[in-house]
């Protein structure tokens, strides 16, 4: 098609064509971050545990008795609990992931970097140092939340050490962490030839990597995995006591677990929101992020959907403003293919012009985010999807008026002028 007839148009109306290329520039920025946006919560949403979140239920205690042994509180509310119907396994824990407790060490591979780091006051910029997220609980921990190891073994009876009250782990001998944490440590060698050095313990032999491990709390995408698990049974009044059982009978043992504990110590408090399913700490610890996913959403389909009326409004103007433009040229043997045609280029033209620089404005926009929200970079990949749905869009959006102005017979066109 000669593109002369269309530019001399676009010419005569300027100020038209460049304010839709200005809403598709921007409608193209604010989509493509907005996407991007969307898919940085999605995949946060959907990180792995390393859990069997579906088989996992928990109920929180926090005893009011100072004298009373945690080891032997532990011991006798964990001999009920597993004698509960469809009790598959019961652990006592000091905390779990995505349950927002976290107790985090400086952590080092080797007893030289160690010294460094307490020379220097901080873990920062250390190699071979890392602030990991640590765990622990009661014996069977490791097979009750469904933790799958990929090297070395789970820890032995004798390795359990009771914590102290007011302390979150004891002076263990061993350590299970995570296959990140031990790429990060290690670098590729064998971590079970290894130990870890944490605070002013003893060096911590490292007996088993499990594959997936998240931290309590999220950070960085690229410490979340950073975890520890130890031998150390919790020694404060407060914890946790986990339940694996089949998904379909949660509900149940959750209900026959409170009124087992309630039984064995009536003076105990077991707070409603501590009862629950490990599923429904998952969607209350993502629940904003669920809701942001909701709003980003909403606004780009929004945003898109004012661009096609936009797009759609102005052809429809366009085609009444050149009813016998369009007469003449049927007239002179132009067919319904050639006038649907000029539309749709015309608005391909336009739509490209605002692709243009709406993909300059979208890494504009992009770096601002960066700076100000710690957004990560925008995958360049990004901008060519961007530039494709906006066309599609352009065209669908043209199309009902292209073809009413295709439909309208030569003498109508002329009658109508």
């Amino acid at each position: 098609m000669n593109l002369r007839p269309i530019l001399s148009s676009l010419r005569h109306h300027k100020l038209t064509a460049l304010l839709l290329v200005l809403q598709v520039a921007f409608t193209c920025a604010i989509v493509c971050n907005v996407v991007f946006m969307i898919a940085n919560r999605v995949s946060q949403v959907r990180l792995p545990t390393g859990l069997v979140e579906n088989e996992l239920s928990m109920v929180q205690v926090d005893g009011i008795d100072q004298d009373e042994s945690a080891k032997a509180r532990h011991a006798t509310d964990l001999a009920a609990l597993r004698a509960l119907p469809g009790v598959k396994a019961a652990v006592a824990v000091d905390s779990l992931p995505l349950s927002r407790s976290d107790s985090s060490y400086g952590t080092c591979a080797t007893q030289e970097a160690f010294n460094q780091a307490m020379a220097a006051r901080t873990m920062q910029g250390i190699a071979g140092c890392v602030e990991p997220s640590v765990y622990s609980g009661t014996p069977g921990e490791l097979a009750a939340l469904g933790l799958k190891l990929v090297a070395g073994r789970d820890f032995l009876p004798d390795e359990y050490l009771q914590a102290k009250p007011g302390w979150t782990v004891a002076e263990v001998p061993s350590a299970i962490i995570s296959r990140e944490l031990a790429e990060r440590l290690f670098h590729g060698e064998d971590a079970l030839r290894h130990s870890l050095y944490m605070g002013s313990r003893p060096p911590m032999r490292i007996v088993g990597v499990v594959e997936t491990l998240l931290r309590p709390r999220l950070r960085a995408p690229a410490v979340n995995q950073y975890s520890v698990l130890l031998p150390s049974m919790p020694g404060d009044k407060e914890t946790t006591y986990v339940l694996r059982s089949a998904p379909q009978d949660r509900d149940a043992v959750l209900k026959a677990a409170v009124d087992s504990l309630g039984r064995l110590d009536p003076s105990r408090l077991i707070p409603p929101a501590g009862v629950r399913t490990y599923a429904q700490l998952r969607s209350q610890y993502f629940q904003r992020d669920t809701t942001m996913i909701g709003l980003l959403l909403a606004s780009a389909l929004a945003l898109l959907f004012v661009t096609a009326l936009g797009i759609a409004g102005l052809a429809n103007f366009w085609v009444q403003q050149r009813t016998r433009q369009i007469g003449v040229r049927r007239a002179l043997g132009a067919t319904r293919a050639d006038i649907l045609r000029y539309f749709l280029t015309e608005n391909l033209l336009i739509v490209t012009g605002g692709i243009a620089l709406g993909l300059l404005l979208a890494v504009l926009l992009n770096l601002t985010l960066m700076r100000h929200y710690e957004l990560p970079r925008l995958p360049l990949y990004y901008l060519p999807v961007g530039a494709l749905m906006l066309w599609l869009l352009g065209q669908l959006a043209v199309l009902g008026p292209a073809r009413r102005a295709a439909s309208v017979p030569p003498v109508v066109a002329m009658r109508a002028a």
